[in-house]
This record gives C-alpha cells, structure tokens and sequence, in this order.
C-alpha cells in the first residue's frame, strides 16, 4: 500500500483534479490511500469568511461563502447542502461575534472535507472503485485546537477498521487531510499545511510502503527558485535534512511530516503533479555521501529577535529557566538562541502573544525587540565536524552583517540572521560559492 498526498494546486480545479486521479489511477496496482488538501485558497476564504461574521460583517461574509459553493458545487453539486449548514454556522457567529479556535478549526474543516467528496467522486467518474473516509472518524487528536497532536494508537485502530477493508477489497481510498477529531468528536485540525502530517500520520499506521507528496514543484531544491533561479533539485536526502529545511522555510513540505515516517523508516517523496514522470525527491532514514558540503539552502523571513539583558543572569543559574517558562506559559516556540554573560537573544516566528512575553520578560531584565529579520539555514551531512563551514559561508557574504549565529547545536545545520532586506543578496551569494560544481549522484537540473 502507498499513501498519496495532493496539495491545494494540484486540486485547485476539475482539470487538476482529473490530472490527479490519472496518476493515483497509474499506481492502482499499489493500493493508493489518497489524502487531498481543500481546493487551492479554500482555507484562507473559510477562514476569512469566519473572521467577517464574528465581526458583524455577515453580508461579506457570506458573499465569500456564496464563491466558494460555485467553485465546489461545479465540481460536485451536492456539496450545496455543506454549503447550506455553513451559512447557518456563520449566522451563529455574527450572533456571539466570536471566533474562538474551536470554531476556527470547525469552519477550516469544510475545506478538506468537500474535497475529499469531490475527488471520490471524480475517481468513480475516470472508472475506478473508490471509496471516501471522514477524517474525523479516523484521525483521533488531543484537543488543542489549531495544532492538535494525533493520537496514534487510537488513530491506527479507526483507520485499521474504517479504511483497511476497502484497502483490501481493492478501492481506492480518500481522506481529506489536515483535520481530525478528539476522542468526544469535536473537530480539530493539524495545524497549515497538516495534509502532509496527516499523510505521514495514515502512512505509519497504517506501515505504507511509501509516501508520496504530490505538489507544484519537482522536489526539494537547493534554494528557492523564486529568490535564485540558477536552483537544482536534491535527488535524495535524509529524513534529518529534510526536516531541518522544512522548518527553517522550505515551503514544499510540512515541517512535522517526516516524523512518523521517520518511526517507521517509510520513505517520503516529493513529486509534481504537473509533472508526473520526474522522480521528484526521495526522502530515507540515511543520506547517500555526496560530494557538495551542503544540500540546500533554507529561509525564514519575517523572524523577530528578542533580547533579554540582566546582570543578575551573571554567575547565576535559574536564569534561563525563568526565561523559558515565559515562553512556555505563552505557548510560544523558539527557532534560535544566542548566549553572552549578561544576555539571550531569541528568535521568533510566532508573534501572536508578544506583547504578553516582552511584559513578562521585563521582570527578568531590559528587553529589546528585533523585528524584520530573516533566519538563514545551510543543511547538509555532518556539517558540525566539517572545519571551515563558518568560514566558507560568511567569507561569501562578507559585505553582509549577520546578526546571530547558531553553529554545532546540530550536526547538520548552520544557522545565521541577517536582516530581511539582506536575505535576497546573502542565498544568491551561498549558492554561487557552495554550489559552483554539482554532485551528479546527488543534484540535478530543474
């Protein structure tokens, strides 16, 4: 059995839809589960439609919803009646004019749930036998709204029950990804652009023999193409690597994906629906040697640096606990850390709650708020016990001010902040130098 995933463009419209049933069609003889994101801009006009009632603003609200049934009932016009209870459930909102993430979740869940309909549908109308799973019966997840986290041996029973026998009976299998539910039912979603963590998530429990990310591009490559165009694709790299740029900004992959496939050493592919005959990027537990020191390079713009300065934190311990307990309090994650005897910068890219954090941090020591800054990243094998990394890399940037630097917490990873508007310049100048020649095994052209 394979798992198959495919993001918002590459089920933006009935044409891409169809393109996608032809290639899960091709692969048939594998046993496909496919898992499907909302319709391309789906979400965010949910989302914003859910923003506009609790406002008050119920006619703009609705006129967005009116746009998103045409889009969905051409394709499959019985999705009107979804459309009809949420209609109902933005009335309800602009009466309490709130949006709480329980309803955020609730009204982001339509997405991917007609999607799901719509792509079952056009499967039985290409010839095939398929069959669609609600989400929300198989994903089980804890109840932290916006980001749940899966419950996996409760997951792995339902899909066992609700999906393994038509696996078994030879139907093609549809999800939709991103959204789940709590043991009580209440609908929950992964978190953006948890397609892919939901189909890593079935990949595991249900111990694929691969998982493939059907995407608009033809894998990872060593830089984003829209800042450098002179970009190749990584033919193959580790879960670690892959991770790690997934994080730090690489956009074709959702930073948590990797992990259950990483329990289960499941390979993951990146692929381009649009371009289904490229190989794409195989992701495996263990990176084949390759002779360019770095596989790619990643960025994370818009970044905040905080900085905390105290002569309390000189010879004492307990400081950084009590910075990080703020942190933690306000359920804020951290992306780089830098030490001096009186001082910790952090960076950020969650600046939902910062004004609570820097409020909270003043009881510690001055604090000082950095914004517009871009957080760069070099991945590659075995980075932290290569001499001369450091040297390399800001010797090809040497007009360029770096701001922080992060080096050895990783052994496949070296991280530096520049300022936003210096990021451009700072990625065209990495790879002009660490990529002047190409390892063939590894990279090839776009």
């Amino acid at each position: 059995m394979i798992v198959m995933k495919f993001g918002g463009t590459s089920v933006e419209n009935g044409a891409a839809i169809d393109r996608a049933c032809s290639i899960v069609g091709e692969r048939i003889s594998r046993r496909p589960f496919v898992v499907v994101s909302a319709l391309g801009g789906a979400t965010n006009g949910l989302l914003q439609a859910g923003e506009l009632a609790s406002r008050r603003e119920l006619d703009q609200a609705l006129a967005i919803a009116d746009t998103l049934e045409t889009r969905h009932t051409e394709l499959l016009p019985s999705t009107a009646s979804e459309f009809a209870r949420l209609r109902e459930l933005l009335r309800a909102l602009s009466a309490i004019g709130e949006f709480s993430a329980r309803t955020q979740d609730l009204i982001a869940s339509y997405g991917e749930a007609l999607s799901s309909l719509i792509f079952t549908e056009k499967l039985r109308q290409h010839g095939y036998q398929a069959a669609h799973v609600d989400a929300r019966q198989c994903i089980v997840t804890d109840d932290n709204f916006s980001k749940a986290a899966p419950v996996p041996d409760e997951t792995a029973a339902r899909l066992e029950r609700l999906a393994r026998p038509h696996i078994e009976a030879g139907r093609i299998v549809v999800m939709g990804g991103y959204i789940g539910s709590t043991a009580a039912g209440v609908t929950t979603t992964l978190g953006r652009g948890g397609s892919d963590y939901s189909a890593a998530i079935v990949g595991a429990a249900m111990n694929a023999e691969e998982i493939q990310i059907w995407t608009d591009v033809d894998g990872m490559l060593t830089a984003d193409p829209r800042v450098f165009s002179g970009a190749w694709k990584v033919k193959e790299m580790s879960f670690a690597e892959a991770s790690e740029l997934a994080y730090f900004g690489a956009k074709v992959l959702h930073p948590m994906t990797v992990l259950p496939a990483v329990e289960k050493k499941i390979p993951v592919y990146i692929l381009n629906s649009k371009r289904p005959a490229g190989t794409g990027t195989r992701i495996t537990a263990e990176p084949r040697p390759c002779r360019n020191l770095i596989k790619s390079i990643a960025c994370k713009r818009g970044i905040t640096a905080v900085t905390v300065s105290s002569s309390r934190m000189l010879m004492a311990h307990g400081f950084l606990r009590a910075l990080f307990e703020v942190f933690d309090r306000h359920r804020t994650p951290v992306d780089m850390i830098a030490t001096s005897e009186v001082s910790v910068s952090l960076t950020l890219d969650n600046t939902s709650r910062l004004d609570e954090i820097v409020e909270d941090l003043r009881a510690l020591g001055e604090v000082k708020v950095d914004r517009n800054m871009s957080l760069i990243c070099l991945v590659g094998n075995n980075l932290k016990y290569t001499p001369g990394i450091a040297y390399r890399a800001f010797g090809s940037m040497r007009d360029i001010n770096i701001l922080m630097i992060s080096h050895g917490a990783s052994n496949i990873n070296f991280s530096f902040t520049v300022d936003d508007k210096d990021a451009n310049a700072a990625i065209e100048k990495l790879h002009s130098d660490f990529f002047r020649e190409f390892d063939a095994e590894v990279f090839e052209p776009v």
